[in-house]
């Protein structure tokens, strides 16, 4: 198990980029899939970008071509790079990972999950 700390998130206009962190502790993550997950006001959480243990990433629709997921294992930490933002886009951002699980479309599948950082994008 790790535990995962977000951060990055903030307020922009639309048409602006965030890159957002999360720090992995308790454990390497070389060996973890990783995925960023968002949550609109009074919505579920839902799914976005997926970085598995094999190196393959995946992106809901709404991230794909303006989000850009990565990891750097020597600092144990996720990215999400976020360019063309748009007010649709203002939700938490949540970080999971899990050691076993590839497949991210069961999200209560997910082992370890962040505390999430707000990213509010106004028009």
């Amino acid at each position: 198990r790790v535990r995962l700390t977000e951060s990055g998130g903030g307020s922009v206009h639309t048409g602006g980029s965030l890159r957002l962190s999360c720090a992995a502790s308790g454990d390497n993550v070389t060996t973890y899939s990783m995925g960023w997950f968002r949550q609109e006001a009074g919505k579920e959480v839902a799914g976005g970008s997926v970085l598995d243990n094999t190196g393959s990433t995946t992106y809901a629709d709404f991230a794909e071509g303006r989000f850009a997921i990565s990891k750097d294992n020597v600092k144990n930490t996720l990215y999400l790079q976020m360019n063309s933002l748009k007010p649709e886009d203002t939700a938490m951002y949540f970080c999971a990972a899990d050691e076993i699980v590839v497949d991210f479309s069961n999200l209560e599948a997910i082992g370890d999950w962040g505390k999430g950082t707000q990213v509010t994008v106004s028009s």
